[in-house]
């Protein structure tokens, strides 16, 4: 049994079929990034895994449990962290995190809890004067206070400058690394893609790609080089037999092996153009992503 498994699940709001018969599965010990554009349907899936949205159709369950109908046998067990608000302005952050300690009473200890996000030296400060950040770092270190088998990280790097990045992606492997089944939605295709174990990808309320990351990259290698803004790109295809992508700023990209590495860098000495910068391998997950939904995340 998976740790959330989703089976052919349908939300509707009024006529607007917003998740149109979803299926997956996270399993413990994994990081599953949940990717898709805005109104893709992943965050009302993930709101009725956390127990928040009801259903109109299909099932989730969790650790084996209907969020809904156990909701208080599932909150001692699972972490959920918003993308915003649930603390009072005017809380100071070291009464919140004692707070949701003593809640859930897994003898982790607030000192502890907020030191391992950073927040040691804001324990004494209100909600309201923290940045962004802070709150997200905040926010993920309240869903960790119960020592949860299953946890929802909305957006767990939103706002998050590039220390507090490093932070997270370190808290969140190692919570995976405990045999917790980590189910994260995000926007930061980087970020992702340096935790992701699965990637499960919706488009207009369905799921158009769910495997794990290496198996979505396979088999679309690509060669990125920078060279001259004025580059005859269309020269330099047929020459390769293969197509070449102004990606802009003289930034080009070539949908071939690295084998063609040696004839893209011989044509481009025997045109006198320069080679500034070249990268060979699969393509990035924003690529994929790209590649499947043509749009953003």
């Amino acid at each position: 049994m998976s740790a959330v498994e989703v089976d052919d699940l349908v939300v509707r709001y009024g006529d607007l079929v917003a998740v149109d018969h979803v299926s997956f599965r996270a399993e413990a010990g994994e990081v599953t990034v949940v990717l898709g554009p805005n109104g893709a349907g992943k965050t009302s899936t993930i709101e009725v895994c956390e127990g928040y949205r009801p259903a109109s159709s299909g099932t989730a369950t969790v650790l084996g449990l209907d969020p809904r109908r156990h909701q208080a046998q599932l909150s001692r067990r699972m972490g959920v962290m918003l993308q915003e608000g649930g603390v009072s302005l005017g809380a100071r952050v070291c009464d919140v995190a004692r707070l949701y300690c003593d809640l859930y009473g897994k003898g982790v200890q607030p000192v502890a809890l907020l030191d391992s996000v950073g927040l040691a030296d804001r324990a004494r400060s209100t909600y309201r004067r923290l940045s962004g950040g802070e709150k997200q770092r905040l926010s993920l270190a309240l869903a960790l206070a119960g020592r949860p088998d299953v946890a929802f990280l909305d957006e767990p790097t939103s706002g998050v400058d590039v220390t507090g990045r490093q932070m997270i992606r370190t808290i969140v492997r190692d919570l995976a690394a405990t045999g917790c089944a980590v189910v994260l939605a995000t926007h930061e295709l980087d970020e992702a893609e340096r935790i992701a174990d699965h990637v499960v990808i919706f488009d207009h309320g369905r799921v158009i790609a769910d495997d794990t990351l290496d198996a979505l990259r396979r088999g679309h290698d690509e060669i990125r080089f920078r060279s001259s803004v004025t580059l005859a790109h269309h020269d330099l295809s047929s020459a390769l037999h293969l197509p070449v992508r102004v990606l802009g700023n003289g930034e080009y990209a070539v949908d071939g092996e690295a084998v063609h590495v040696a004839a893209l860098t011989a044509w481009l000495a025997q045109h006198d153009e320069p080679l500034l910068d070249l990268r060979a391998g699969r393509q990035r997950l924003e690529d994929v992503f790209m590649r499947l939904t043509g749009g953003t995340p």
